[in-house]
């Protein structure tokens, strides 16, 4: 699995008086495939994500990926690290199903035959074969977070990130995604509020105001998690 190290990571947002820390000195060091993050919301663990892949980058402290710092070698970090979104809509960018998981392997420079091929069988791996000529943006909720997996998953990321790509479902599609990560030869980072999702994950890290405050099996996270709100 890759390595992904975050140093003494502090970020803030706005300026002077509305100025507000959103971590505070974050360390750690992820290694296993399967790894939940979970929090309150404004708890930090958006930005932690988009960290990740250079998204976002610290105002102090250091994200790396394998070795690559996100600051300075952010599009080799953005290559290897795939980002799929809450909303699908704010990642879908092509008019048709199969334009939309075409368009980041055109921007790898794979050809017409490579590029088509590619899109063929990603396409039947994710049940999306029937739609290909289909508008991507009139499809389910279901469809397009699906779709949105399915144009990140085709370029071969070797971690992928998703920022509560669940929340938007109903709890049927929820789980179709749980099940579809979980199959995933990826290492896999989720921020979810689905805490069913995280069973069977390596690890799960718990935010509260910016900080990692519990990292654990799923079962002691949850738990803590849970007494932490109550």
């Amino acid at each position: 699995m890759p390595v992904i190290e975050l140093t003494g990571v502090t970020h803030a947002f706005g300026t002077g008086p509305a100025r507000r820390t959103v971590l505070d000195d974050v360390s750690v060091r992820l290694a296993e495939q399967r790894i939940g993050v979970i929090g309150a919301n404004g708890s930090g663990k958006s930005t932690f994500a988009r960290l990740l892949n250079g998204l976002v980058l610290p105002d102090r402290g250091s994200v790396t990926v394998d070795g690559l710092d996100a600051n300075k070698d952010g599009k080799q970090v953005r290559r290897r690290v795939g980002f799929v979104f809450t909303d699908p809509d704010a990642q879908i960018v092509m008019p048709t199903v199969q334009e939309d998981v075409a368009f980041g392997l055109k921007r790898r420079g794979h050809s017409a035959a490579e590029v088509a091929a590619l899109v063929t069988k990603a396409l039947g791996d994710f049940g999306l074969a029937e739609l290909a000529d289909s508008p991507a943006h009139s499809l389910s909720g279901g469809e397009k977070q699906l779709l949105a997996l399915c144009s990140v998953l085709v370029t071969e990321p070797s971690v992928l990130v998703l920022d509560e790509p669940t929340t938007l479902l109903d709890l049927r599609n929820a789980h179709r995604i749980g099940a579809l990560l979980e199959s995933l030869p990826q290492q896999v980072v989720l921020v979810t509020h689905h805490l069913e999702l995280l069973a069977e994950y390596d690890r799960v890290l718990v935010f509260d105001e910016g900080r990692i405050v519990c990292d654990g099996s799923p079962a002691a996270a949850v738990d803590f998690y849970r007494r932490l709100l109550a």
